[in-house]
């Protein structure tokens, strides 16, 4: 539909009942269920293969930091395996990664993380080529090859802004206190810059006929907007009903980061149904 000759109210209500419909149409909570899916599946090979890298440059990191990793991850492995399992697997396979013996193990985590994070990424150009009507217009391996470039992009660009967004401009200010003013000032323009020019990105390239890439941003700031927001919400929620005694005991880390990466995933389709 073409917004024109209407008043602004008019425009808005229009929008907004378009991206509803939308929305509604094509099933994205559904979607977003998938990609959240997917991309936690991806998280525990990635980690495990990310670890293994120490292994290969520990002269460059502290052995207290690997310690630290593995302490973390075995007091993780309690919640979810017997002391048996521990000891006999969890342990021993841990140490191995960690000390640069298991290649194949690293190599093995690597391979499953890029398969699982790209078909995660996979449903995201689906789901946005279909949101701009142009389905049918790109062939599967196109796609796929497409969706595993972006995920790598994202995990280059993640490494970056991920740890931004958690430790805050304080904490930066501490690792780097010659560059307080500055940090003070650009820090959270700078994640915001950098996250609206990666979802506007995304929008651009996953369909086969291109927009100007400026006529994508409205959909990256409204996906913005909504993470926000809806990361405020599920903490609020979390806090209520996961945090001190559960119902879910072991399951409840894994189902807030479930819940975490769906909210992100389920911002990132309403923009495309924006646009």
């Amino acid at each position: 539909m073409l917004y024109r000759n209407v008043s602004k109210r008019q425009l808005a209500w229009q929008l907004l009942k378009d991206t509803v419909n939308s929305c509604m149409e094509y099933r994205i909570l559904g979607l977003a269920a998938e990609a959240a899916f997917f991309t936690l599946l991806s998280l525990p090979p990635l980690l495990l293969g990310l670890i293994g890298l120490l292994g290969y440059v520990d002269e460059w990191t502290s052995t207290t930091t690997v310690a630290s990793i593995e302490r973390n991850i075995l007091s993780a492995a309690h919640t979810m395996l017997s002391e048996r399992g521990v000891n006999d697997f969890a342990k021993p396979l841990l140490s191995d990664v960690t000390t640069g013996a298991r290649p194949d193990v690293i190599s093995l985590g690597f391979a499953i993380a890029l398969w699982s994070g790209s078909r995660a990424v996979n449903v995201f150009i689906d789901t946005i080529t279909v949101m701009y009507g142009l389905d049918g217009q790109r062939g599967i391996v196109k796609t796929r090859m497409l969706a595993f470039l972006l995920y790598v992009v994202a995990l280059l660009l993640g490494a970056v802004v991920l740890p931004l967004l958690v430790v805050g401009p304080d904490r930066v200010v501490e690792l780097i206190p010659w560059g307080t003013e500055v940090i003070s000032v650009l820090y959270w323009p700078l994640v915001i810059v950098l996250s609206v020019a990666f979802l506007t990105t995304l929008y651009h390239v996953s369909v086969p006929v291109r927009s100007p890439w400026i006529e994508d941003m409205p959909g990256a700031l409204v996906a913005l907007a909504m993470w926000v927001f809806g990361s405020f919400l599920l903490r609020i929620y979390l806090t209520s009903t996961v945090e001190g005694p559960t119902i879910y005991g072991s399951l409840a880390a894994p189902i807030a980061v479930l819940l975490w990466i769906g909210v992100s995933a389920f911002a990132v389709l309403v923009g495309a149904a924006v646009n």
